[in-house]
């Protein structure tokens, strides 16, 4: 680098005005670290010929290498304005719009990027992680195809289209990614964990949790490969490893491990999703003591407020807030559950609102405005909420082929019923006494699904028709034509079982379609009774406000519960011997009809 540095100075002495001269001396500085200088010669440089595409393209390259990554996109833009046709630009550009968050902008200038240039598989690849950013799952899975259509030995394309096929909710396919991923040379431990959920996805538990101990044996200091063995044993420990508690797994790793900060923080998350907070606060201060870390002072916080010591959790809280200010969403929603369980309602909808303001689409935020609108006899909680309009329920027509509503349901349990084999429910969860299918249910490829999901698909595109626009709206001005799917499951509910009031953060607009229904929930419904509703507007019982539920609906077979994501909803336990058997899934808008 330094001899190349020498002839581009000596060029540039040479033709001082010769703008190719000084874009090399600029890169020579560059890669020498140099930015000072870099930075003038590619002044220089643009100078001379300021619409002049690769110097603009390199400049922009440039001041991305240099964290300047505004600036970078602006000269990225004035670059495919020089040369329209120029297909590096374009592709550069995308890749600069996805580092920034920009989606939209980045699948736009990718989508050119692949039109001038169709045999670049780095252009299809990042296209590829650009859908995928944007939530068009489908349309990555497209562009990772062509990726490895073109360079069959790109590893990480491979595990990207494998990423997106499980998300697609086609392990098998996803599986056959991954062994493509390895026999092209990969060897990391996140492939072997990939693997292990895409196993889980085709019900081959046996197979899943030997993949999961393997992982945790030969890669002991792989963090996720804990959290998947963990999750694995809690869900389906009594199926594989009756002896052997998740916790304890857990903590067994951690104790072998002291000086692993990572793991011991993911063993202390992985404790409050457990409901363990006293072993959790505990972890929490032995980290503490070792090195602290800013996310250590919010699990600690977390942990008093579970643990009920209110006045602790409270100054912590306070504390976080003065040092880092309103910035990050997850604290700032963390901070509003004290403040409502507090008693502090002003506090709790300041809170909130910030978090809301710097990301507008946060479900868990809205919730919690909304409650605390609530609490303070705010009228904009019924705007918020509307449980008359906002909430539906909705028919879905049998698909063809079926003699009667009654063999379609019955077809849609006994497909469903063989999908659920765990013991218990997920860790970090809503259902009590349940069980829950793992990855997306609607992408297997059964005749029965599919047929369902395009009818649920009918009926929803027919109840966003019905509904009006509201700019101002947190839901309704997100309304489209359609919707995407986000994750998508079953659920079956055991006598006693129930889902606790919660919310789908990921989601825009939430589900429950209603498959098989036990005879008390049918039978006590039609007499006025609660037991197996659905019901809105009830907080977490966590919270301690003691409000009641401002809506409760009885679900019937072939009902599909429409409702916005952030609208807190339960269940009424039920008890009886037959299970309570649903679909529900979460989606986000779509222009296209899916």
């Amino acid at each position: 680098a330094v001899g190349a540095l020498e002839v581009a100075r000596s060029l540039v002495a040479d033709a001082a005005q010769a703008p190719d001269a000084q874009q090399l001396l600029a890169i020579c500085y560059a890669d020498t670290g140099n930015a000072s200088e870099a930075e003038n010669a590619f002044q220089l440089a643009l100078g001379l010929a300021p619409n002049h595409s690769l110097i603009l393209v390199n400049y922009a390259t440039f001041l991305r290498q240099v964290g300047r990554q505004e600036e970078s996109l602006g000269v990225f833009l004035r670059a495919v304005e020089a040369a329209p046709n120029f297909a590096k630009a374009w592709i550069e550009l995308g890749v600069t719009a996805l580092d920034a968050g920009r989606h939209e902008q980045a699948r736009g200038a990718l989508s050119r990027g692949v039109e001038l240039q169709p045999n670049s598989a780095l252009a299809w690849h990042v296209l590829g992680n650009a859908h995928r950013a944007g939530g068009d799952l489908e349309a990555a899975e497209s562009a990772f195809r062509e990726a490895v259509t073109l360079a069959p030995e790109n590893r990480s394309a491979w595990i990207n289209l494998g990423a997106v096929q499980r998300l697609l909710g086609r392990s098998d396919a996803a599986i056959a990614s991954f062994d493509r991923a390895g026999k092209a040379g990969y060897k990391g431990p996140e492939l072997a964990d990939a693997i292990t959920g895409a196993l889980l996805d085709e019900g081959k538990l046996a197979e899943a949790m030997q993949h999961a101990r393997q992982v945790t044996r030969e890669h002991p200091d792989f963090v996720p490969g804990h959290v998947t063995l963990a999750n694995l044993l809690w869900e389906y420990g009594s199926a594989l490893a009756a002896d052997e508690s998740a916790v304890a797994a857990f903590r067994a790793a951690v104790r072998s491990q002291p000086h692993n900060h990572a793991l011991g923080m993911a063993f202390a998350g992985f404790l409050l999703t457990a409901r363990q907070a006293e072993e959790a606060l505990g972890q929490i201060k032995m980290l503490q003591a070792q090195a602290d870390h800013p996310v250590l002072a919010s699990l600690e916080a977390n942990a008093l407020e579970i643990l009920g010591r209110t006045e602790q959790a409270g100054a912590l809280y306070a504390q976080i807030h003065r040092a880092q200010g309103s910035k990050d969403p997850a604290f700032l929603n963390a901070y509003t559950r004290h403040l409502l369980r507090a008693g502090e309602w002003d506090a709790a909808a300041a809170r909130a609102t910030e978090a809301t303001l710097i990301d507008p689409t946060n479900q868990e935020a809205w919730a919690y405005l909304g409650t605390a609108w609530r609490l303070m006899g705010d009228s904009r909680e019924f705007w918020l909420f509307d449980y008359q309009r906002l909430i539906a329920m909705v028919n879905i027509e049998p698909p063809a082929g079926f003699a009667s509503e009654s063999d379609f349901l019955d077809a849609l349990k006994s497909t469903l019923e063989p999908l659920h084999q765990a013991k218990r429910e997920p860790v970090q969860q809503s259902l009590r006494g349940g069980s829950q299918t793992p990855g997306r249910l609607f992408g297997r490829r059964d005749p029965v699904i599919e047929a369902t999901r395009a009818r649920v698909v009918q009926a929803i595109e027919r109840h966003l028709a019905a509904l009006p626009s509201d700019p101002n709206h947190p839901f309704l001005m997100r309304k489209a034509r359609s919707v995407r799917f986000g994750g998508s499951w079953s659920v079956r509910l055991w006598s006693s079982g129930n889902h606790v009031n919660h919310i789908h953060p990921e989601g825009w607009m939430s589900s429950a379609f209603y498959v098989s229904l036990p005879p008390s929930v049918t039978l006590q419904s039609a007499a006025g009774a609660h037991a197996g509703y659905i019901q809105f507007g009830q907080p977490p019982v966590e919270l301690g406000l003691n409000l009641p539920p401002r809506l409760q609906l009885r679900p019937e077979p072939l009902k599909l519960a429409l409702f916005p994501s952030y609208m807190w909803h339960g269940t009424v336990p039920f008890e009886d011997n037959a299970a309570r058997l649903t679909i529900a899934f979460d989606m986000i808008p779509s222009l296209a009809p899916t």
